[in-house]
């Protein structure tokens, strides 16, 4: 299955090296103890309520300031898996299979790796169902967001890969 093209009316996109090998990025993203590591903002807390990465498996983490009382972050599944190479990812169908009508934006999130002399190539692109949707996201900090877990994802992928 390929990708379907980005279009940048209802796309946003990141790209990074990351110096570690994709089993390492791989591992981050799909263990709970790791995920939960990166996948909010610091010094937001993650709690992985959910990793099933399967296609139709679910997704569903929440989000803390102080780590005791947690709120809804994501509920969504996992579409496509391809293991050390692809996620594809949506938060429009819950994981109880409902469609859903998630806050701040409904997306679809594709996260490829691919070889690089340097590590992994690690793109991500996310997909909105319209351009003013797309430019939500971008208005509510997506390069500032995913940027800074994309950096503290690498940096967990690279210090498991140095050691």
């Amino acid at each position: 299955m390929t990708s379907p093209a980005v279009d940048s009316d209802y796309d946003l996109t990141l790209q990074r090296v990351i110096r570690a090998s994709a089993s390492d990025i791989w591992r981050a993203w799909t263990d709970p103890a790791r995920l939960a590591q990166w996948w909010i903002p610091a010094p937001m807390v993650t709690r992985v309520d959910q990793l099933d990465v399967s296609p139709g498996g679910g997704f569903v983490t929440s989000m803390s300031e102080d780590g005791k009382e947690f709120v809804s972050h994501t509920d969504g599944v996992f579409l496509v898996v391809e293991k050390d190479r692809r996620l594809v990812f949506t938060n429009a169908v819950s994981s109880a299979w409902r469609p859903a009508a998630p806050e701040p934006v409904a997306m679809t999130a594709e996260i490829v790796l691919a070889d690089h002399p340097d590590g992994t190539d690690y793109q991500v692109v996310v997909r909105h169902g319209t351009p003013a949707i797309r430019a939500r996201h971008h208005d509510l900090g997506f390069f500032e967001g995913w940027g800074s877990v994309t950096a503290a994802l690498a940096n967990l992928a690279e210090q498991e890969a140095a050691a």
